[in-house]
């Protein structure tokens, strides 16, 4: 693999492919409550992201807004997995090059071999602008669902829309 992208060089790669995306600088968010301090006066729905392993070792990486319940027995039943679990912190940093804290659609950019599968809450495609880390977690970045779906599909990982 290249180098992996940072905060600086996935600005450069989403401009590349005509994507519009505002970046906001804040505080580190470790928890939805600190984003709900550090969020206020950015726009757009802020979602958390879920990277997860599943008994058959394949990758997921799920994203919604933050205020969704995602229940982990029901969601292989809704993606088409396997039992699932979260993965590890070693297994994150060795597939898409972030640290924990720091899980986003965005880092699938890093996911050159094509381990994981992304899955989107088919519900919060619907919204004008959507809020997610731009590979750390002292910053948010707002895309639209088209520019997120274009991302996603120049990178090798067209998002399976699933209501979850």
């Amino acid at each position: 693999m290249t180098q992996p992208h940072s905060k600086d060089s996935l600005q450069a790669y989403l401009q590349s492919l005509g994507i519009e995306a505002q970046t906001f600088d804040h505080p580190p968010i470790f928890t939805v409550a600190d984003g709900e301090e550090h969020w206020k006066g950015i726009p757009g729905t802020h979602c958390k992201n879920l990277f997860l392993k599943d008994a058959k070792g394949q990758m997921w990486l799920v994203s919604c807004p933050i205020a969704r319940k995602v229940d982990l027995k029901a969601l292989p039943d809704r993606i088409g997995s396997a039992r699932i679990s979260f993965g590890s912190a070693d297994r994150l940093r060795a597939t898409l090059f972030i640290e924990p804290g720091s899980v986003t659609p965005f880092a699938l950019a890093n996911d050159t071999d094509k381990k994981v599968i992304c899955v989107l809450d088919k519900a919060m495609m619907g919204d004008p602008l959507l809020a997610f880390h731009p590979l750390v977690n002292t910053a948010s970045t707002l895309i639209s669902p088209q520019g997120l779906t274009v991302f996603l599909k120049a990178t090798g990982h067209a998002p399976k829309l699933v209501t979850l």
